[in-house]
């Protein structure tokens, strides 16, 4: 039976659950109906060893078989982590207010990329928990393994989905993935050709757009003639 190894990419079913608990993850459209969960219509495909999965749910891939259903224990070591103290903090009720936000306890928000939850508030201060809601808990996933993907733009569009949340236009040229995007997006390149360059066999390499190019040269000469103007006027004065 043919089986996963690190570097394929590989679409998965799965549902996650705190054991002996409820359901908080799923991309099985009928399960996440069940817990109010909004999910994206489409097959889910991650790379292994990537990183795309709690740490514990993408070891857990290598050498597990196409088509076979598994389940899997984790650790909070494995899954999110123990729950830390330095993450429970006393904040001035004024950095919610400023924000019109009025905050009560058992409420969850998100603060700067963070889900926090609000254990009380009391004089002015509000005690919040910066740790993940299910750090310190054993989790239970259940997964099936339903294909290896090998078509090169499902794989590439897998990881612009992940990381960069849209799809930018690509050509494969000289075995070489050109993607064709804004200067701005060289830094990220560069990262993920680090990470999956291995896996995709090919690496990927930045085709800034036409009209991005003109528009940065036109922008180039504003910027050289108002230097030139400004001169000229210190010169006059």
């Amino acid at each position: 039976m043919e089986k996963a190894q690190k570097n394929d990419f590989i679409e998965i079913e799965f549902t996650g659950r705190v054991k002996d608990g409820d359901v908080f993850d799923t991309n099985i459209k009928s399960e996440s109906e069940k817990i109010g969960l909004e999910i994206e219509d489409k097959p889910l495909i991650v790379c292994v060893g990537k990183d795309m999965l709690v740490k514990g749910f993408d070891n857990a891939l290598d050498g597990k078989e196409i088509g076979k259903k598994y389940e899997i224990e984790l650790s909070p070591k494995e899954a999110f982590q123990d729950r830390r103290r330095e993450l429970v903090k006393l904040i001035p009720l004024k950095v919610f207010t400023e924000k019109q936000v009025n905050p009560r306890a058992g409420m969850t928000l998100a603060i700067d990329d963070m889900l926090v939850k609000i254990i009380s508030v009391s004089g002015g201060r509000v005690l919040c928990d910066f740790n993940n809601p299910l750090a310190g808990k054993i989790v239970v996933y259940n997964f099936i393994i339903k294909r290896k993907v090998e078509d090169i733009s499902e794989k590439l569009n897998s990881i612009m989905d992940f990381f960069l949340r849209q799809r930018l236009e690509f050509k494969i040229e000289d075995n070489k993935i050109k993607i064709e995007a804004q200067d701005f997006y060289k830094p990220v390149i560069d990262m993920l050709n680090q990470q999956f360059k291995e896996a995709l066999g090919m690496e990927m390499v930045l085709e800034v757009k036409k009209e991005d190019v003109e528009k940065g040269k036109k922008e180039k000469k504003k910027e050289v003639e108002k230097e030139i103007e400004t001169k000229e006027k210190k010169e006059e004065e």
